[in-house]
């Protein structure tokens, strides 16, 4: 209990562990009010490939710029914080507006078998879920800077942050906006989680005659770059069987999204605390040039999350229907979509396997500065995912996500091997 590792994990796990069970509360919510009919599908294609953008950014910034924080002591990592956050404010200010400028083609792509209608909600969705966008990557810069002081409370209720005014807006303005309710909360609780992270590292950014920041922007630029195409190539495994179910027929993109709560609360639970704390022991061990120690801390983290993965998806798979009923069957949400999403649940939960040890051990090759084989591993699931659906090419629902899972656990195969293929010239150039 004294290590930093185990009191940051232990800490990140109750905030995530937090947020997720307000996700659950949240995605109760939405099956209560929409079920799986036609505006489901619309929220669920507006905010699935949104929630990933997201998620791409602010990893890409926690992942490229802690261990080049921790590397800087005292003013010169204010210094380089204030550069950061100043160039790359700007950079996420046009990804917003990017989005809401092309929101009418981006769902022809990301959802081409929605009817017209539900195809013009999905776009109006989009563009108000974007204007979150500039808050949560601002945020996570100040994520990175927090990490580096070993400080991870603040940072550790992003998620419960937006589920809690996701809920809140839903509740309290259904009757007057309908589904655009969950957008706006959404889009609120991410500015709140950027107040709430910039008032915590108020203490850090007072220090006065910051030195001028050294580095170069050619140094800076390669690091979100590696992470931003690995994120993107693992999402795009998940966008690509989102834009398949919506050919699959009405409700199937929504079903899609409810089973993603099955594996995204366990995943969360699992990858996050782990990695996150991982990242600047790693980090910090890399710079000791104890190369060794820090495979053996990532060993014995990849077999403990790989066990956990393995017992909880049996788990979950096993009593699906039952857990489906209890969490989401009322309102809206009936025993016919508690069978479909339970279906769709049948090919698509042992992505958490896949997913997990993937996540877990390409982060930690990142604080490793080896950034290539997690890029080369990432977009092994979405080729694999491509191939084995179009190969299957059916419409059932049990079918539907079976192509991300088996993607998923090939990418980690291939992440594995290509890492034991390498340690020993990685220990040797230590």
């Amino acid at each position: 209990m004294g290590s930093p590792l185990v009191r940051g994990g232990l800490t990140l796990a109750g905030g995530v562990l937090t947020g997720n069970l307000l996700g659950v509360v949240r995605v109760a919510l939405t099956a209560y009010l929409l079920g799986t009919h036609n505006r489901a599908d619309s929220l669920a294609v507006a905010m699935g490939p949104l929630d990933t953008l997201n998620g791409v950014l602010i990893n890409s910034m926690v992942f490229a710029f802690v261990p080049m924080l921790t590397a800087c002591g005292g003013r010169e990592r204010v210094a380089l914080f204030s550069k950061l956050r100043l160039a790359f404010m700007w950079v996420f200010l046009a990804v917003s507006a990017i989005v809401i400028a092309i929101a009418p083609w981006l769902m022809r792509v990301l959802a081409p078998g929605l009817n017209a209608d539900s195809s013009r909600v999905a776009v109006n969705l989009i563009r108000l879920l974007a204007l979150s966008t500039p808050a949560g990557g601002v945020a996570a810069l100040y994520w990175a800077l927090l990490y580096t002081e070993r400080r991870f409370g603040p940072t550790a209720f992003y998620q419960a942050t937006l589920n809690i005014f996701t809920i809140l807006a839903a509740v309290s303005l259904w009757r007057q906006i309908g589904v655009y309710a969950f957008a706006i909360g959404y889009a609120a609780g991410a500015f709140v989680q950027l107040a709430f992270v910039h008032y915590a590292a108020r203490s850090t950014l007072n220090a006065v005659n910051l030195p001028r920041c050294d580095i170069r922007w050619r140094e800076i630029l390669p690091k979100p770059a590696f992470f931003l195409v690995y994120a993107a190539g693992l999402g795009l495994n998940i966008t690509f069987t989102r834009a398949y179910a919506t050919q699959a027929g009405p409700g199937m993109a929504a079903a899609l999204e409810y089973c993603m709560r099955g594996v995204g609360v366990p995943l969360a639970i699992l990858v996050n605390p782990l990695a996150n704390s991982l990242l600047p022991e790693i980090a910090r061990l890399r710079s000791l040039f104890r190369l060794r120690a820090a495979f053996h801390l990532i060993d014995r983290t990849i077999a403990l999350a790989a066990l956990i993965a393995v017992a909880g998806c049996g788990f979950a798979l096993l009593f699906r229907m039952p857990a489906i009923a209890l969490l989401f069957q009322r309102g809206n949400f009936t025993a016919d979509s508690t069978r479909l999403v339970s279906a769709v649940f049948l090919g698509m939960g042992p992505t958490l396997i896949g997913w997990s040890l993937i996540e877990i051990t390409s982060r930690s090759l990142f604080a490793l500065d080896r950034p290539w084989p997690p890029v080369i591993a990432a977009l092994v699931p979405v080729v694999v995912n491509v191939i084995v659906t179009l190969r299957i090419g059916s419409s059932q629902p049990q079918w539907i996500g079976i192509g991300a899972s088996v993607g998923a656990l090939t990418g980690f195969a291939v992440l594995f091997l290509m890492v034991l293929w390498n340690r020993k010239r990685w220990l040797e150039e230590a």
